[in-house]
């Protein structure tokens, strides 16, 4: 073998290891030496050592930020997880009219600008005028409910939203996953005299699970990092009731122009959501077999 077949392939690879290390590698590793440093972005870094990190201990708003975050995907995994789910059972059933229909309408909020999803959002939850209002009051007589002012229910819409927009999307895949399992296997299960309860159990989630995983990591990655449906809707308000992290490192970068304490900020986000997502994977049996 020559000297020039021998380095072939490496150089036909060699633009994804380019690229890879040009933006990813080397503005991780930018980002954590910012985050050593205090900077607003015009003159030279001063090195302060792990200063950022002890003030994001002891900054309550960070806090927060962590425990809205959490929120957000704790609920994503255990509401729009299983809705995705069940919904994409119901689109595979057989016999079932108009399925591209469904599927065109599940996936529209997908591809709607987060900008309208956001206006729409706040004309229906409006404390004075909002539509969710207006039904509860012609149907029960109550007054009303401070959706995007009242920091609970503000946490509330914000999970609503993120149920409406990404459900449908998360079906489509299941959808696909569904399409591939042999009915045989459903065949076969039917016989032995298991019901559609057991068959689901023993034959769908099986069958599902390489989908699963993938699903579960991919929206768990989405939403620790959730930032446009908090900051369009509320704007992490009333208050810093809705902040997420995402939302705090732009407040702490673009605002307060403290691109060091953001940068911290922005590590810390990193290494929660790859702890969280190797814990996923596990969970879910990423690189086991489906034996």
């Amino acid at each position: 073998m020559t000297s020039r077949t021998r380095w072939t392939p490496y150089v036909f690879i060699s633009p994804f290891f380019i690229l890879f290390f040009v933006f990813m590698i080397v503005p991780v590793g930018a980002g954590a030496y910012l985050s050593l440093t205090e900077w607003a972005g015009l003159g030279t870094p001063e090195f302060i050592g792990l200063d950022n990190y002890r003030r994001l201990m002891d900054d309550p708003v960070f806090g927060i930020s962590l425990f809205n975050t959490g929120f957000y995907t704790l609920c994503a995994l255990l509401i729009v997880f299983p809705a995705a789910l069940l919904m994409a059972v119901a689109l595979n059933a057989r016999g079932l009219k108009l399925r591209d229909f469904f599927r065109m309408i599940y996936f529209m909020p997908v591809v709607l600008s987060p900008i309208i999803i956001a206006l729409i959002f706040g004309l229906i939850f409006d404390g004075e005028y909002g539509l969710f209002n207006a039904i509860l009051q012609a149907l029960f007589g109550y007054a009303g409910i401070n959706w995007l002012t009242d920091p609970l229910w503000a946490r509330v819409v914000v999970v609503i939203l993120v149920l409406w927009r990404w459900t449908g999307f998360l079906t489509i895949f299941f959808l696909a996953g569904l399409q591939g399992i042999p009915r045989e296997l459903y065949e076969s299960a039917e016989i032995d005299g298991a019901g559609p309860l057991r068959r689901f159990f023993s034959v769908t989630m099986p069958q599902l699970r390489p989908v699963t995983a993938f699903i579960a990591v991919t929206m768990l990655f989405n939403t620790a990092q959730i930032f446009e449906e908090p900051f369009l809707l509320t704007e992490g308000g009333p208050g810093q009731s809705t902040v997420s992290i995402a939302m705090f490192i732009y407040r702490a970068g673009f605002e307060q122009q403290e691109l060091g304490y953001a940068a911290a900020a922005g590590v810390m986000m990193f290494i929660i959501v790859f702890v969280l997502g190797l814990a996923a994977a596990r969970v879910f049996g990423v690189g086991r077999s489906n034996q």
